[in-house]
Order: C-alpha cells, then sequence, then structure tokens
C-alpha cells in the first residue's frame, strides 16, 4: 500500500509539473530551413543553413523574441521534389512558425503547397523560377531575382553587347535550369540577328556530356548557354575544351560557386555568369562579411548572404506579430512581411504584392584567373 501511495503522488506531481508546463507556453520558437545539405549540391544546402543560423545566433545573443529562444530545424531536400514535399511536411509536423528556403525552384514550388495549405510563411534565398510567386500563395516570398530578370539580363549581354550571331542553349531539365534557359531564349527575341542553333536538355546527375558537346561544337556557335547548376556546369565547361568546342560559356546564379572552378579547372576562364554585384563593394554587407568569414572562414558562399536576409525578414515579422499575440497567426506574419521596409546585408527590400524583391539588379561576371569578377552592367 505505501509502495502504490508513494506511486500515485509521483504521477501526480509528475502530472502539475507538466500542466505547469503547458501553462507557461513554448519556451522556443521555430523555424525551418531546408536545402540539398547532403549529394552533389550540398554546398549550396550549406551555405543557405550557415546564412539563417548566423541570423538566428544574433537574435538568441540579444534575447530572443520576448524573451523565448530561436531554435532553427534543418530540412534535407536533397534538390529532389518529393524529397522537398516530404520535408515540408516534417517541418510543418515539428512545430516551424516561419521556413526559409527552399534552395531549388523544383523543391520551393512542391513544398510552398505545404506551407501554404498549413499557415506557414516561407521565403527563399534562391530559387527564381516565375512560377514560384506566380502561383498567387500569400505566404511565398523571395529576396533574389527571377529567372525573368535573370534571363533578359544574358540575352542582352550575348545579343546587344557581344552582338553575337550564333547561340547554343544547353539546359538541365530542372524547374530551375531549363526555365532560366528558356527565359533566356524569350529574351533573344529582342535581338533578331542572334540566332539559337540548338535548344538541348542533358540529365541532372550525369557526368559524360562529350555527345551532345560535339553536336553543338558542329554547329558552330559563338557561345553557348547553359541553365542549371555547378556540378554539371563545370563538367561542361571541362569538356568542351577537351572535344574542341572553344565557344565560352554563359551560365546562370547556380554556377556561380567555387566547386564550378574546382570541377572545371583551367576551362572555367572565361566562363560568363549572371548573377548580382558583388556583396564584397557594398558597403552595407561589409558587417555580415566580417561576422560570416569570422565563423565559417574565407570560401565563398554566394548565397549565404541572402540566406541571412530572408532569416531577419522572418524574425522581424515574427518579433512584431509576437508583440501583437499572433506569431502563430501565419497571414499576419505574412502580412508583415509583405509591408516591410528592410536595410539589412543586401541593402533595401521591398516586396510586391506577388512576394517578389521590388529590385533585383543582374549583372554579368566572368571568370578570371580562378576568380569570379564583376564584368558587365546592363544601362539603366
Amino acid at each position: 500500500m505505501v509502495r502504490t501511495a508513494f506511486l500515485l503522488i509521483a504521477i501526480l506531481a509528475s502530472a502539475l509539473a507538466g500542466c505547469q508546463k503547458g501553462a507557461e507556453g513554448p519556451s522556443e520558437i521555430v523555424i525551418g530551413v531546408a536545402g540539398p545539405m547532403t549529394g552533389d549540391q550540398s554546398k549550396l544546402g550549406g551555405d543557405v543553413e550557415r546564412g539563417a543560423r548566423l541570423a538566428v545566433e544574433e537574435w538568441n545573443a540579444r534575447g530572443g523574441i520576448n524573451g523565448k529562444k530561436l531554435r532553427l530545424e534543418v530540412g534535407d531536400d536533397q534538390h529532389d521534389p518529393k524529397q522537398a514535399v516530404s520535408v515540408a511536411n516534417k517541418l510543418v509536423n515539428s512545430g516551424i512558425v516561419g521556413m526559409v528556403g527552399h534552395f531549388n525552384s523544383s523543391a520551393s514550388i512542391p513544398a510552398s503547397a505545404v506551407y501554404h495549405s498549413s499557415g506557414v510563411p516561407m521565403i527563399t534565398p534562391a530559387s527564381t523560377n516565375p512560377r514560384l510567386t506566380d502561383q498567387g500563395f500569400w505566404n511565398v516570398f523571395r529576396v533574389c531575382g527571377r529567372d525573368d530578370q535573370q534571363g533578359k539580363v544574358a540575352a542582352d549581354f550575348a545579343g546587344g553587347q557581344l552582338k553575337l550571331k550564333r547561340v547554343a542553349i544547353l539546359h538541365d531539365k530542372t524547374t530551375y535550369g531549363q526555365g532560366l534557359a528558356e527565359e533566356f531564349r524569350k529574351s533573344l527575341a529582342a535581338h533578331p540577328e542572334t540566332e539559337v542553333v540548338s535548344f538541348d536538355g542533358v540529365t541532372q546527375g550525369d557526368k559524360d556530356f562529350r555527345g551532345i558537346l560535339t553536336s553543338i561544337k558542329g554547329k558552330n556557335p559563338e557561345l553557348f548557354f547553359f541553365g542549371g547548376v555547378f556540378p554539371e556546369g563545370g563538367q561542361l565547361a571541362k569538356q568542351a575544351k577537351e572535344v574542341g568546342l572553344t565557344a565560352p560559356m554563359l551560365s546562370g546564379d547556380g554556377v556561380i560557386d567555387p566547386k564550378f572552378i574546382e570541377i572545371a579547372g583551367a576551362a572555367a576562364e572565361g566562363t560568363y555568369l549572371t548573377f548580382t554585384p558583388d556583396p564584397e563593394n557594398m558597403p552595407e554587407a561589409k558587417e555580415f562579411l566580417e561576422k560570416y568569414k569570422a565563423k565559417y572562414g574565407n570560401e565563398l558562399a554566394p548565397y549565404a548572404i541572402y540566406s541571412y536576409d530572408a532569416a531577419n525578414i522572418l524574425l522581424t515579422a515574427l518579433a512584431e506579430a509576437e508583440k501583437e499575440g499572433k506569431i502563430k497567426d501565419g497571414k499576419r506574419v505574412a502580412e508583415i512581411m509583405r509591408n516591410v521596409n528592410y536595410d539589412g546585408a543586401l541593402g533595401h527590400i521591398e516586396f510586391d504584392e506577388k512576394g517578389d524583391v521590388k529590385k533585383s539588379p543582374y549583372i554579368v561576371w566572368i571568370t578570371k584567373n580562378g576568380k569570379f569578377e564583376e564584368f558587365w552592367k546592363p544601362q539603366g
């Protein structure tokens, strides 16, 4: 009987403690971050995670949000659409109140439907396909530009600045890569003297592209465009030289990463790439770059700064919603984000009614002496 009495007391004490803990409310606020954390694009996913984590750590050092600590829940979507949906559901079930990610458009677009139906605001640092925000979801934002903007700059450079007559186009058949290639081709219509001599797809994950490159060589292009990411971009640049295709490659933001130069080696020289201006030349980015390099080293991480600003915009909105007692009201958080006037590491950011940034100034870079350098800026 005595043992039974002690057991009942222990159970009651445990239940009472649980009730008291619940009455205090959650002791932490959870946000998610997702991207390709493993596999051939893990460098990109890691950059996104580190940028978001730096923002979270800074907020926690200042006391979090209303005294509640922030926790970053990480999801690995392996740049696979089905895995992205699985990750999104897992993150929602873990209790996130906001989402930074995903990285690839092919992951962000299907995942956005999960966050939309669950009432969770999401802000991607890197997904550029227009379809993401053209869906009209109230919860979706991005701090990067769109491929219709990026494709136009690439076309104006090839057709207007270089005045090329013959251009070949390749893509990796993904939402991002093929979408960017199609936007490039579409924008070349404004330069009727530039002929597209071929438009072909390669399979993401393949290693040998010599066959398609030999075919392109036979069409005698002055440049070949690639819509895709650095693992394939590096192999294409390298193997193009091996088959005697001397035309330079022009690609997009998915290729401007040190891993591209590592893969392509000397063949990377002279490659053109569209991206936004160099943060090293932006006074607003100085503090972020110093903190990031001190913590993670000097290796170029192009999208870490985007993830950092994305996380800070989300956290600023969550803090404002918390003051109103509405931190779990996704629509209220999204409304605050939509009306934000944010000055961050990337400069001033505002969103339009779709959730796109009002200004995203793409330029053209060149790979020179084993590094990326700014090369050409559109007029106006």
